[in-house]
């Protein structure tokens, strides 16, 4: 496995938030933590990100054990909801930030920011202000940023959770298949069932600081472990999902 949560526990003011939670994502593998607001799954990314530190237990990334390690050192890219894109700086500029820390030349800089304008299909728009954007296009220069260091491990929290549906469907499509593209292991948080459903590998749900079940999408769906998922996982709205995909999609569904 490329991350690898061993027996983690997290509280937070008596509050179970990871409640000896162990998971294991292989490389290359889309993993989304599903589950209802409160369940921890947040917790779990921002652990793995170094940005909170577990009470217990072992996380491992690529055979590392990274719990004294920090965040920056961890080889993450991390996408937040709100795209936190700095606002006063171009698109290129904005991409461009984390290999300005890693004091790139300005020859790499310009290269790597031009690929990945080329790689999210906004060449023409490297000189506009994020304010100049759509939601839709913020959040792929925010995809772009994350990924200019050339991290190792990506961490997606809620990212198409501030995005209108029409724009957040093609969102998700586009996103599974930069991904897929790139190669980059991927952890993304969502609550969306369908979201989840749609782009992710593999499903970890969760509910009040446990794992209920791990699993392919199919699997989780129509194999439910337990009530909860059972209830959660609204499977009539799942079928109905599969039925309008292309029959190339499905086909490669587990």
């Amino acid at each position: 496995m490329y991350v690898q949560m061993d027996h983690i526990y997290k509280t937070f003011d008596g509050f179970h938030a990871s409640n000896d939670v162990s998971f294991g994502v292989e490389k290359g593998q889309l993993a989304a933590l599903l589950g209802p607001s409160g369940s921890g799954k947040t917790t779990i990314l921002r652990m793995i990100a170094g940005l909170d530190k577990p009470d217990s237990g072992d996380i491992m990334i690529n055979g590392v054990r990274v719990n004294e390690l920090p965040g920056s050192k961890r080889g993450i890219g991390f996408v937040f909801q709100n795209y936190a894109l700095f606002r006063y700086m171009t698109v290129a500029d904005n991409i461009a930030f984390g290999l300005e820390v890693q004091k790139k030349s300005k020859r790499e800089i310009r290269s790597r920011v031009e690929e990945l304008l080329e790689l999210i299909s906004m060449q023409d728009l490297g000189k506009r202000y994020p304010h100049q954007l759509s939601g839709g296009q913020r959040q792929r220069v925010a995809f772009a940023r994350a990924l200019a260091p050339s991290p190792q491990l990506l961490l997606l929290d809620e990212p198409f959770a501030a995005i209108d549906a029409k724009v957040r469907r093609e969102l998700r499509t586009w996103l599974k298949e930069m991904i897929g593209r790139v190669g980059i292991t991927s952890i993304f948080v969502t609550h969306d069932q369908e979201e989840a459903m749609e782009v992710a590998d593999t499903i970890i749900v969760m509910n009040q600081g446990k794992i209920e079940q791990i699993g392919t999408p199919d699997v989780i769906c129509m194999h439910p472990e337990t009530e909860f998922v059972a209830d959660f996982i609204d499977v009539a709205r799942y079928e109905a999902f599969r039925r309008v995909q292309p029959s190339d999609s499905a086909g490669n569904k587990s």
